[in-house]
């Protein structure tokens, strides 16, 4: 329960969780690594991030989580060079630089298309089983639920209506979590 916390450990406890975002939010005009040194900013003094003075080890903390998403090569770039899935794997490596024991991540490849999107879930499942990060991710198609989520919960109006394992997810119940009407969509 995390509803008492206020100030500091507040702060502390937000610096736990990393977060990635449909839309990205990164600095279109900055380079990729100017981005992805921006997640350090609970861990640098204010003055060092606004003169862009980050330590050499930082600068190497940055360079290693590029390289985890694959895009070590395009550190000097700048992100309005990049494509959409790139976008979202620099987004990935900033929240890495958090060192987060969480990860959220909401709606993450919503404005991908199927092939950049299985990518860009195949990074955060890597994080889940190579580095034991435990990401919570917010989807919407189940072919990808089914094909990445190790368990799944649904809500419905903020109701709990499903928790268990994606491949307990049968038709049936994929009417009772999003209304009768609705038409499963796969993405492959």
């Amino acid at each position: 329960d995390v509803t008492h916390l206020r100030g500091e450990a507040l702060r502390r406890h937000r610096q736990r969780i990393g977060m990635v975002f449909q839309q990205f939010n990164l600095i279109e005009r900055r380079s990729v690594l100017e981005n992805v040194l921006v997640g350090a900013l609970g861990r640098v003094p204010v003055w060092r991030s606004l003169l862009g003075n980050f330590s050499a080890e930082l600068v190497q903390e940055a360079l290693h989580n590029l390289e985890i998403v694959g895009l070590a090569e395009k550190a000097a770039e700048p992100v309005r060079a990049l494509s959409g899935g790139q976008k979202q794997r620099v987004a990935i490596a900033r929240a890495l630089m958090q060192r987060p024991q969480v990860l959220l991540a909401d709606e993450p490849v919503a404005s991908l298309d199927p092939a950049t999107a299985h990518s860009v879930l195949r990074y955060l499942e890597q994080l889940n089983r190579e580095h034991g990060l435990t990401i919570v991710c917010s989807l919407h198609f189940l072919s990808l639920v089914r094909r990445y989520a190790s368990r799944v919960v649904a809500l419905r109006t903020g109701e709990l209506v499903f928790e268990g394992a994606a491949e307990e997810i049968t038709p049936e119940r994929f009417r009772h979590i999003y209304g009768e009407e609705a038409e499963e969509v796969e993405l492959r």
